[in-house]
């Protein structure tokens, strides 16, 4: 069995890479990073060292890698070749990485015999296989799309493992925390890739991107801008406030209320996920860097994303969403000159206005109750 996994990163070589090699794939990777690449044709393998007291390591063999900017007829073998395709490249570079693909698809599409396989986008992001999907669909013809229709599968994920900031000896060589989810909608599967070793199989998806991302992320994103507010620089030191901690298990008890009104989960059994969050937030072991975590707030604050979407769902279920209106605020009122989305954010502001801005970056109405309560909170930013 063979994959491609698009993305040599952290999270490429730590987390999807580690799950499939362990299962018995071939794992190549694909990535722009010549220093990497190079490194891992060199070496051909690397250790995932487990960030806790014990530090177990697990040792990865056998990888390749393909330079995707300038290896096109390697890349295209590859993906005539995998029985599973992913990536781990970042949302925005999603659409990117399906263009790269058309060759390979292609060239698989007009094969006499096509073997069933699954593409999966592993990102924090809603849909992300399918946004996938629909940018590798624009280069296919008609045709093309009813044999890509039967052959190829293409489940949305959901993925949740944290990577502290790295200072490993080796350059392949990654820390991951230990825990991790990687779920996957079962029914989108194509191919015999139905018993992963790591994967939890779901028939509805929605209910767990969302509670991932509107826990995990969120509460990662709160407490970045909550504490670059208050002049730290780690997510340890941030959470370890207990303002900050209070502020954050707020958000977080307002993205529940919205999580368990909306699909169903446990009231208890989703408090427990939340406090293991938390406890996560606190592991020395995997404490990264408050303005790596709070960057791309453009991304951050869009409508489908991590605070605008739970807000207002707990709008429309009848309550006020006080904290999460608290750290949009405070997402606005940080200023990163080397994050170039923090830049166009706060020129904007600057401009026009926070309103405006949440017009055209959140997509709320200048009217929006929303509005109002993020305008609220960042004028007493300001007026403190």
């Amino acid at each position: 069995m063979k994959s491609l996994h698009f993305g040599a990163g952290n999270i490429g070589r730590g987390f999807i890479g580690l799950i499939l090699s362990r299962n018995g794939f071939e794992v190549t990777f694909a990535d722009v990073a010549d220093e990497l690449i190079d490194e891992i044709r060199a070496k051909g393998e690397y250790t995932v060292i487990m960030a806790d007291e014990k530090g177990e390591k697990l040792h990865v063999t056998g990888v390749k890698g393909i330079n995707s900017r300038t290896e096109s007829e390697k890349l295209r073998d590859a993906i005539m070749q995998s029985d599973i395709i992913t990536t781990a490249v970042g949302p925005n570079i999603v659409p990117i990485i399906a263009k790269n693909m058309v060759s390979g698809i292609k060239a698989r599409l007009a094969e006499d015999e096509i073997i069933p396989f699954s593409i999966i986008a592993c990102e924090n992001a809603v849909g992300a296989t399918a946004i996938l999907k629909k940018s590798l669909y624009e280069e296919l013809t008609d045709v093309e799309k009813v044999k890509a229709d039967r052959f190829i599968g293409f489940p949305n994920s959901a993925v949740d493992r944290i990577v502290p900031l790295q200072s490993n000896e080796n350059l392949l060589d990654v820390k991951v925390e230990p825990f991790f989810e990687w779920v996957v909608e079962k029914g989108q599967i194509k191919g015999d890739l139905l018993d992963i070793e790591g994967v939890h199989y779901v028939d509805d998806l929605a209910p767990y991107i969302e509670r991932k991302l509107f826990t995990v992320n969120t509460g990662h994103g709160a407490t970045a801008y909550f504490g670059m507010a208050k002049g730290y620089q780690t997510v340890l030191e941030a959470i370890n406030d207990p303002e900050i901690e209070k502020n954050v298990r707020g958000v977080l008890s307002e993205t529940s209320y919205y999580i368990t009104e909306t699909y169903g989960f446990d009231e208890d059994e989703h408090q427990a996920y939340v406090d293991k969050i938390i406890s996560r937030f606190k592991n020395p072991d995997i404490s990264d860097e408050l303005v790596r975590v709070g960057r791309s707030p453009l991304r951050k604050m869009s409508s489908k994303d991590r605070f605008v979407s739970p807000a207002l769902g707990v709008l429309k279920l009848g309550r006020k969403p006080v904290y999460l209106a608290k750290a949009l605020a405070s997402l606005a009122d940080i200023s990163n000159p080397a994050d170039p989305e923090s830049v166009t954010l706060q020129a904007y502001i600057d401009q026009f206005g926070l309103k405006e801005a949440l017009l055209k970056y959140s997509e709320l109405p200048l009217d929006s109750e929303l509005t109002d309560l993020v305008l609220k909170e960042y004028n007493e930013l300001h007026f403190q």
